[in-house]
C-alpha cells in the first residue's frame, strides 16, 4: 500500500487553491475552532436528523414493526461494506465497542505457550488490554514494537514464526503515525498469523480496502471518524472466524429469528458469517439510524476528499507552525487527518492546551504531543487561530 497521500490529486503542493467549506453541514458555533474529531465527531445535520426522527418514532411503538430489528442493522451492514469495499455485507457485525470485538478475536484464537502477539507501542488500551490478558493466560508473549524512525520496518521485523496474531492500526491514535497495513498484513499471512485492525482513527477519514488488506477482523468505533453516535461500533469479520463462538447468545443472531412467532422454537444455528457476533440490542433504533446516515454521508463525501482537504490544511500552515516552535511529522509518515504537534522550546502540552482552550481552539493532549485532528468542517481560519494561540 502506498503512503497515505500517494494517490491523492491534486498535488499537495497546490495548497493555494480555494478549499470548499463543509461547515454548513454541521452545527458548530461560529466562534469555535474544533480541531478534535479524533476525540469525538460533531454531529452533521443529516445524522442529527436521523437520530431525532428515530427518537420520535419511539413515542409511538406502533411505528416500529418487528422487521425494524433487522432492516436497520442490515442497512448499516450494507453501507459499511461499501465504505470499506467488503464484498459481502453479511461479514459486518454490529458491536458495542472496540474492546468487544477484540474479545471476539481473543475468544476464537487459541494462543499457545511460546507464541507471540505483535502490537504497536503506546496503542489505545481497548486494542491492547484484551491481548495482555490472553497472553498471560496462555503463557504467550505480548511483543510490543516501540516507536522509532522506521516504525513500519520494526513492526515488519517483529513478525516471525512465533507470531500468532498481529494487532494493527492504519494510524497511531496519539499522533497519526501511519502504518502500511497492507504490507504488514501480508507479512503476517506468510506465517499464518491472524490480522486484527483497530480502524477507529482512520476508517471514514481515509480510504480502507478490505479486499486489499484482507484483515481477519477490522473494528471501528462509530462516534469518531464514522460520524455516528456514541455506543455503536461496526466490525468486518473474515472467514477465519466463520464458525467461532460469540461472546453473547443474542436472540437476533440465531437463524430464523426474524419469525417472531417461532422464537421459542430454539435453534442452535447462527445467522451466516459475522451475524453470530452481533452485540445484544444491536438494533438500538436511534444509534443504528444515526450510524447509517453517517456512513452514507461519508460515502457521498468520499474519505479521499477528507484526506485531501486535511492534507492541504496542514501543508498550507506547516511553515507558520514551524515559525512558532512546532514540529510536525512529514506528510508521508502520518495520516493527513491526524497529527501530533511537538514543541522545540520545551513547552508543556498541558500548559499549551489550556491556552488553546481559552482561545476557543479545541484539541487533545496525547502523550508528549498536542493532537490536532481536522475534518471537512475546518478551514484556514481554524488553522490561523491554532497558530495564533501557539505563538509564544
Amino acid at each position: 500500500m502506498s503512503a497515505p497521500y500517494a494517490t491523492l490529486s491534486p498535488s499537495l503542493k497546490d495548497v493555494s487553491r480555494e478549499r470548499p467549506s463543509y461547515r454548513h453541514a454541521f452545527s458548530l458555533p461560529a466562534n469555535t475552532h474544533y480541531l478534535n474529531c479524533a476525540y469525538m465527531a460533531p454531529l452533521c445535520h443529516a445524522v442529527e436528523a436521523a437520530g431525532v426522527q428515530a427518537l420520535e418514532c419511539q413515542r409511538d411503538p406502533l411505528t416500529i414493526p418487528p422487521s425494524a430489528y433487522f432492516t436497520g442493522p442490515d442497512a448499516v451492514r450494507r453501507a459499511f461494506a461499501r465504505l470499506v469495499n467488503a464484498e459481502d455485507p453479511r461479514r459486518i457485525a454490529l458491536v458495542p465497542s472496540v474492546s468487544y470485538a477484540m474479545e471476539v478475536a481473543v475468544r476464537n484464537i487459541s494462543l499457545r505457550r511460546g507464541e507471540t502477539v505483535v502490537v504497536i507501542g503506546e496503542e489505545f488500551p481497548s486494542a491492547i488490554l484484551p491481548w495482555r490478558r490472553a497472553t498471560q493466560r496462555a503463557g504467550a508473549t505480548l511483543r510490543t514494537v516501540a516507536r522509532c524512525d522506521d516504525w513500519n520496518g520494526a513492526v515488519y521485523g517483529a513478525i516471525d514464526t512465533t507470531t500468532a496474531v498481529v494487532v494493527l492500526a492504519n494510524v497511531h491514535w496519539s499522533d497519526g503515525a501511519w502504518f502500511d497495513v497492507e504490507r504488514l498484513a501480508a507479512r503476517a499471512r506468510e506465517f499464518g498469523a491472524a490480522v486484527v485492525i483497530d480502524g477507529t482513527q482512520s476508517v471514514g477519514a481515509m480510504p480502507f480496502d478490505v479486499q486489499a488488506v484482507r484483515p481477519d477482523l477490522l473494528v471501528v468505533a462509530g462516534y469518531k471518524w464514522l460520524l455516528g453516535g456514541y455506543g455503536l461500533s461496526v466490525a468486518y469479520i473474515g472467514p477465519r472466524f466463520d464458525h467461532g463462538d460469540p461472546l453473547e447468545q443474542v436472540w437476533t443472531s440465531q437463524a430464523g429469528s426474524d419469525d417472531f412467532a417461532k422464537l421459542a422454537e430454539y435453534r442452535d444455528e447462527y445467522r451466516p458469517y459475522a451475524g453470530r457476533y452481533d452485540g445484544g440490542q444491536r438494533a438500538s433504533f436511534t444509534l443504528v439510524a444515526m450510524l447509517h446516515a453517517a456512513i452514507e454521508q461519508l460515502i457521498a463525501w468520499n474519505p479521499a476528499t477528507i484526506q485531501r482537504h486535511c492534507a492541504q490544511l496542514f501543508a498550507a500552515w506547516a511553515d507558520p507552525l514551524a515559525e512558532v516552535g512546532v514540529t510536525l511529522a512529514p506528510a508521508e509518515k502520518r495520516g493527513a487527518h491526524l497529527a501530533g504537534l511537538r514543541f522545540t522550546d520545551g513547552r508543556s502540552p498541558a500548559e499549551v492546551s489550556a491556552r488553546l482552550h481559552a482561545a476557543g481552539v479545541h484539541i487533545s493532549v496525547r502523550g508528549d504531543a498536542i493532537r490536532v485532528s481536522p475534518h471537512l468542517y475546518n478551514t484556514d481560519a481554524d488553522m490561523a487561530a491554532l497558530v495564533r494561540a501557539l505563538t509564544p
